[in-house]
């Protein structure tokens, strides 16, 4: 069984996140996703979300697209990719932040997980900052 994991904060669930939910897990046979916590997303973005955390998660789930949603409340988030045994991770156009990062930690790691970048869905209409 192919793993496939996505990261994203989620807040104001829109036809992107659908779209980059559902591109995602035609990479493999069981998406997970994991859902940035508040102090997270506020610590990248300098900003709280609208949403909480656990308002967020419900809200995916309720999408029924992913196998999983998990909230990652572990000092280094990133071991998700080790502990659900990601083989493949796909990444939002908009997360440039996390792709470098990303593939030194995979190299370092020795984990050969692909990346994959899922191209923008109308961006300049769906993108969350946009909405509000």
């Amino acid at each position: 069984m192919k793993t496939v994991l996505t990261f994203g904060t989620f807040d104001i669930f829109h036809p992107w996140h659908e779209y980059y939910l559902h591109e995602a897990k035609k990479h493999g046979d069981k998406l997970v996703t994991i859902i940035a916590l508040d102090q997270t997303v506020h610590k990248l973005k300098g900003k709280l979300p609208k949403n909480n955390e656990k308002q967020r998660k419900k809200t995916v789930e309720e999408s029924k697209i992913s196998n999983l949603v998990l909230l990652w409340v572990t000092e280094n988030y990133y071991n998700c990719i080790i502990e659900q045994q990601a083989d493949v991770i796909c990444l939002g156009y908009d997360q440039s932040h996390l792709a470098d990062w990303l593939e030194n930690f995979l190299k370092t790691k020795k984990i050969e997980a692909k990346i994959v970048r899922i191209a923008p869905f109308h961006e300049d209409t769906y993108k969350s900052s946009k909405l509000w």
